[in-house]
């Protein structure tokens, strides 16, 4: 097992990880940048390191800085957590270089799977249903013509290295296609830089699953169950909740099978989440792999018991994964609501300022994981997300009814926050009935139902 651990991220998930390796004996190392020298998980690590200024290139984004950081205080592995770093091959293999270890899986595994073209063309390979449309990144607009008529309008255009709604546009017909493909790209390249894109059917009112997998170094795969993920606002998640409201244990051994397959024929190890897309008929489609912990991961944790932090780091110290398939039973339901620094009613405006007072619900079945404290400063540099409220009941039903006087009792002052709106959707009808789907509140927000 390693000695130290060095934390290559900040906020919620930092703090997450350093209470993880505190339950395995392992000593942290925090990094931070000028704008975060107050924030919790530069304070609760053993050691911490400033690593540049609040601009996250210059800091979070630092490869550079990140690896001597390990260097001066003696770490022999990285967590990346999720966002910046952790889906970067190039950085995967500087740590390699350096003997330091990566906690994920190998630059490999993240160079298949990190290009959404390459990835879809490698499931389909492997038998996995994937949706319809180019089979890699398009060359020209005459192939993306031809490839949308060939698949049928409506169609979506996609950043081949994109990831959190980012280049990512609907095209309803021919008109289109040329002036939504040159916005996609110019997106896919300021974010991701690489301008390449592909084209897939777009796939009417479904709903968005992802299974979670855990592989160890042996070959080991093991799927624990699936998170609903439908509730967007424009491809961002704001609720999360395990099991589907939709799911039948047949579609789950379906579904679960074919991302252990997606796991296996990528080689891949780490925890990791296989994205699909699931129609009215309960057809389903790979999307993604996304090769890193997910936001949303406590709901599985929730219903499984399992410790998906904890087996990210036993699987990067070689150990073998201490479950099997047997082993993995769903039980009970858990919801995530992400609590965000913004203004719902200004177009969800990021609210960066200093929290006068905090107070966060508690009791059997809630977990909040969170960065904030009350005096603590939100800055205005990276993520608005401040907090996530988990909540775990025995049935679908009495998760929602915790949710909603956790919500009510969750009290943050001095900026804006949308747990007001977070209320209003868990108590709306169409979410009690689980009947919604990833334009759910698209619609509400348009016909100002919520």
């Amino acid at each position: 097992m390693f000695k130290k651990v060095l934390i290559a991220n900040r906020g919620e998930i930092a703090v997450r990880i350093i209470r993880a390796c505190r339950e395995l004996g392992i000593r942290t190392v925090a990094v931070y940048s000028t704008a975060d020298r107050s924030s919790l998980h530069a304070q609760i690590a053993d050691e911490a390191v400033c690593i540049g200024p609040a601009d996250s290139s210059k800091s979070y984004l630092n490869m550079e800085a990140i690896i001597s950081a390990c260097e001066i205080t003696g770490a022999d592995a990285v967590h990346p957590g999720f966002g910046f770093l952790s889906e970067n091959a190039k950085f995967a293999r500087i740590c390699e270089k350096c003997g330091i270890t990566f906690i994920g899986p190998s630059a490999a595994s993240i160079d298949m799977l990190g290009d959404k073209a390459m990835a879809k063309k490698t499931m389909q390979a492997a038998g996995v249903p994937v949706i319809p449309g180019s089979s890699g990144a398009v060359s020209s607009l005459s192939d993306a013509k031809k490839i949308a008529q060939q698949i049928g309008y409506p169609v979506l255009v996609k950043a081949s290295a994109g990831g959190g709604g980012r280049g990512i546009r609907m095209i309803s017909n021919d008109d289109e296609l040329e002036s939504q493909i040159n916005i996609a790209s110019q997106e896919a390249e300021n974010f991701f830089g690489d301008k390449s894109v592909y084209i897939e059917k777009f796939i009417e009112d479904p709903r968005h699953v992802e299974i979670q997998i855990a592989a160890d170094k042996a070959g080991n795969v093991v799927y624990l169950g699936e998170r609903d993920c439908s509730l967007q606002r424009r491809h961002q998640k704001v609720l999360e909740e395990s099991p589907s409201p939709v799911m039948t244990q047949e579609l789950r051994c379906k579904m679960g099978e074919a991302a252990v397959k997606a796991a296996k024929v990528s080689n891949y190890y780490n925890v990791g989440t296989i994205e699909f897309l699931v129609d009215k008929h309960l057809n389903f489609y790979f999307m993604e792999m996304n090769t890193r912990i997910q936001v949303e991961h406590p709901v599985t944790e929730f219903v499984t018991g399992v410790d998906l932090v904890k087996t990210q780091i036993r699987i990067a110290a070689n150990e073998n994964l201490d479950f099997t398939q047997n082993d993995i039973k769903i039980k009970g339901h858990a919801i995530e609501c992400r609590i965000n620094a913004e203004c719902p009613d200004k177009n969800f405006r990021p609210c960066p300022g200093t929290i006068t007072e905090l107070y966060t619900p508690g009791g059997p079945g809630i977990r909040v994981d969170s960065a904030a404290y009350q005096g603590y400063t939100i800055t205005p540099f990276y993520d608005s997300m401040i907090s996530k409220l988990i909540v775990y009941g025995t049935t679908r039903e009495e998760a929602i009814m915790k949710m909603k006087w956790a919500l009510s009792e969750f009290i943050v002052c001095g900026v804006d926050t949308n747990i007001d709106f977070q209320l209003g959707l868990i108590k709306n009808k169409t979410f009690e009935s689980g009947k919604y789907d990833v334009g759910f509140i698209e619609r509400l927000l348009a016909k100002k139902d919520i």
